[in-house]
Order: C-alpha cells, then sequence, then structure tokens
C-alpha cells in the first residue's frame, strides 16, 4: 500500500471515530433561593457529595441570591444542574434551552400544592378573607405564587397591600408575627409552620414539582449519568434517605419527568408575562 493510500486511511478512521468526551474535573450545582444561604448549603450539601460519588466527578454548589441569578446561571451555561421551581425552569428553557433531569417527588406524589396561610388566631379563615388585606409574597419573579392568588378568585388590585420579601421564611415569620395578614407558601413549608402558628385557607390544585434541570450542552453521557444517579435514590436505603431528606424532609426521593407535564404552569402564568 502506498504512504498516501495509507495517510488517506488513517484520516478516513480518525474521522471516523471521533474521541470520546473527557467528563468535566468539576461540575456546578445551582439553585434558587428559597431559604437563606447557609440553610441551602446545608440542604444541598448532601446531595452533591451523593453526585460527586455516583458520577466520579466532583459536584460543587454555585448558589445563587435571588431566581433571576438562579435561572441565568443555568441557561447560560455558569452551572451545569440546578435545583429550580417550575416557573423558574419554564424560564431557563426558553432563555438557554435547560433540559428536565428529574422531579421532586413529595409524599410520594410527583406534585406539590402552593398555600395561602395566615395566624391561626387571627381572623382570616377563608381564601375570600384576604381582601382588603396586607400579603406576603416571596421572589418578584415567582409568578406562579401571584397566578394562584389569582386562580384563588382574588385580583392582586383587591389585596390591601402586598410586598415580595424573598424566602419562604420570612414570609412564614412575617406573617406569625403579624406583620401580614397572609401569605403564599409551599406545602411542605405552610405543613412546618402549622405547628408553628400559621394555618392553611387555600390549597392549590396539585402543580408539577420542583425539579432538576440541567445546562442544553451538557453532555448526552453524563446526562444520562446524571439522571440514572437521581432515580437510583432509594428513600428505603439509611444512606439515600439522608440526602433526599436533607433537600426537604417532605421528599421521597425523584421520579421522571418530561417538559409537557409544566404546561399547566405555563397557562397559570401566562397573565403575567403578556
Amino acid at each position: 500500500m502506498s504512504i498516501r493510500r495509507t495517510l488517506l486511511l488513517l484520516v478516513a478512521l480518525f474521522l471516523g471515530h471521533p474521541a470520546v468526551q473527557a467528563a468535566p474535573e468539576v461540575l456546578y450545582f445551582g439553585s434558587v433561593a428559597m431559604d437563606i444561604p447557609a440553610e441551602m448549603h446545608k440542604r444541598l450539601k448532601p446531595l452533591t457529595e451523593y453526585l460527586s460519588r455516583e458520577l466520579g466527578t466532583r459536584v460543587e454548589l454555585r448558589l445563587s441570591p435571588n431566581m433571576k441569578d438562579a435561572i441565568e446561571k443555568v441557561a447560560g451555561g455558569e452551572v451545569d444542574i440546578a435545583y429550580l421551581t417550575p416557573v423558574a425552569y419554564l424560564n431557563a428553557h426558553e432563555k438557554g434551552q435547560a433540559k428536565l433531569v428529574v422531579k421532586t417527588v413529595t409524599r410520594g406524589k410527583g406534585a406539590f400544592q402552593l398555600m395561602i396561610v395566615a395566624r391561626a388566631d387571627g381572623d382570616v379563615h377563608r381564601v375570600e378573607d384576604i381582601k382588603g388585606r396586607t400579603f406576603a409574597f416571596g421572589d418578584k419573579r415567582a409568578l406562579l405564587q401571584r397566578a394562584v392568588v389569582l386562580a384563588a378568585g382574588v385580583r392582586l388590585e383587591e389585596l390591601g397591600d402586598y410586598a415580595f420579601i424573598g424566602h419562604y421564611d420570612n414570609i412564614a415569620r412575617g406573617v406569625a408575627a403579624g406583620d401580614f395578614d397572609a401569605g403564599i407558601l409551599k406545602d411542605t413549608k405552610a405543613y412546618a409552620w402549622e405547628k408553628k402558628g400559621l394555618k392553611i385557607v387555600y390549597a392549590s390544585d396539585p402543580l408539577p414539582p420542583y425539579n432538576i434541570a440541567a445546562k442544553k450542552d451538557l453532555s448526552p453521557e453524563l446526562y444520562d449519568k446524571l439522571k440514572a444517579a437521581f432515580l437510583r435514590l432509594d428513600p428505603g436505603n439509611p444512606a439515600d434517605r439522608a440526602v433526599i431528606k436533607a433537600l426537604s424532609t417532605k421528599y421521597d426521593g425523584f421520579a421522571e419527568t418530561s417538559d409537557t407535564e409544566y404546561d399547566v404552569v405555563r397557562q397559570l402564568v401566562a397573565p403575567f408575562r403578556q
């Protein structure tokens, strides 16, 4: 065989067998700011340590101070994976084609509810009672919270006043202290605060839950390994259970999901995105 033909054959073989993409040295894990940074770090650290072992790649937290920042980080590829609210995922998907990995499972259900709460010893007993009262929302970009209040039959202009005060803990404490007549919490937080002086006066229909999303250009191989690692977490295994419950005591693990499952959220928030 001539030298020319040998070289051509080697080139053809090289082009036909692309190099396997090397695994990254570190993966960055982001999150929406549902609690103060120290608390979010405490909740997510066991999960990142678990993923580091399962993936064979160091996974480090890169937390965001607010929802806008969390969305931009995963949409722009600044973090590789992120723990997101339903609306945060939709925004990250629209802005940067972020893709769902898994959804959370709460009390055996792959759905969650938003709940309007008031002081247990107060005079707000029904959702209609919040008209003309002060109301606490979380992040201004958390459109689903406002959408649920509207779906409950109360327009924002019918509230006496309302404010956006950040984390769910801020809302719960603000209502419990009497700074606000009512507020809106995720179900897990609302249940926890039923023991601390709050009552639930309205619960939304089941909604697709918080989720784990990945940046659009995460390699298919790594995406599959990541998804499998989440789905392997077994609440019946003490070590796995500790990882799951650190994120939320109400979580039972993770399940498969799809973008179409979040269409109900798209419809709810549509009036606030025009």
